[in-house]
């Protein structure tokens, strides 16, 4: 009996939730993909998937069984790598997530220069600011922001962002320049998706409550309620950097601006880092640090 026979395939339909898609990847057809995964199903007694006619989800048995194969199949990977394939050009699929705005502005033009120097891979964005799991979602990399909070992955810092308080000079004209926190209350605040903002008081990292009119979960449209004199707001460098150079904005309360913040490249603990994978973080951490990074308009 051949144990390896439809792993492959397994793998494929666990990653990509889609037998189509599967064969896609395997470059065979999808009834072939079909009869490999019964027949594991028939040889191991046990049902790997739940299908339905819109989705295809791995069984608790499934995940489990999913997890010890992937992890031979990195083990397999790993092996040919020391053989001598890593002289050779990286190849194959490298699957990612990434916060939607922050992957769309920055980590996706990243991503297609990548593919243009390297024409034998491929790659899988999921952009979404749901925080998935990488492991059961068969995902290589993720692309995190700010503080982190799952210590079951590894992490490489790629980039540093920092949050400015700003508004427009129209609104600070109006309503004054706020000098300490506690003035905030007295302002329109422009909120996100947590009604609190970040802030360094005294060398200790504070969190402060906020009110106000607007609330959003875009930081585009904070944006631009901001210029348009509708209160303070506190968002990322890259969505404020050219305001603030050019005085559409004005930032306040900079003696309690908050430390730096990270961008994160985390991958699964169990998982080797594969070259392509460290190369595509190398790749990453050099683009976004580029000085001309910046949200567009």
């Amino acid at each position: 009996m051949n144990h390896w026979e439809g792993i492959c395939e397994f793998i494929a339909v666990a990653e990509s939730q889609s037998f189509t898609k599967a064969s896609h990847r395997l470059n065979i057809s999808t009834a072939q993909v079909s009869r490999q995964i019964t027949a594991l199903e028939q040889r191991l007694n046990t049902k790997l998937f739940y299908r339905t006619t819109r989705k295809v989800t791995l069984s608790d048995e499934g995940l489990l069984y999913y997890r010890h194969c992937r992890a031979l199949q990195d083990g397999i990977e790993e092996a040919e790598r020391t053989l001598g394939s890593l002289k050779l050009e990286p190849q194959g699929l490298l699957r990612l997530t990434a916060p939607v705005t922050y992957g769309e502005q920055f980590i996706l033009p990243l991503l297609n220069d990548f593919l243009l120097t390297y024409s034998k891979l491929q790659l899988e964005l999921e952009l979404t600011n749901k925080t998935l799991d990488l492991i059961e979602g068969g995902f290589d990399l993720a692309i995190r922001l700010g503080k982190l909070t799952d210590s079951s992955l590894m992490a490489r810092k790629l980039a540093t962002r920092s949050n400015y308080v700003c508004a427009s000079p129209l609104y600070l004209q109006h309503y004054g320049i706020p000098h300490s926190l506690s003035e905030l209350q007295h302002h329109q605040c422009l909120v996100g998706n947590h009604p609190y903002w970040r802030f360094n008081e005294q060398g200790q990292e504070r969190t402060w409550r906020v009110n106000g009119r607007l609330q959003c979960n875009s930081g585009m449209g904070l944006r631009d309620a901001a210029r348009k004199g509708l209160g303070l707001v506190q968002l990322p460098d890259y969505y404020v950097q050219q305001d603030l150079q050019q005085g559409t904005l004005v930032a306040v309360l900079e003696h309690y601006r908050a430390a730096a913040e990270g961008v994160w490249g985390l991958y699964p603990q169990n998982r080797h880092l594969s070259p392509k994978v460290s190369l595509l973080l190398e790749w990453l951490q050099q683009g976004l640090n580029a000085p001309t990074i910046r949200m567009s308009l």
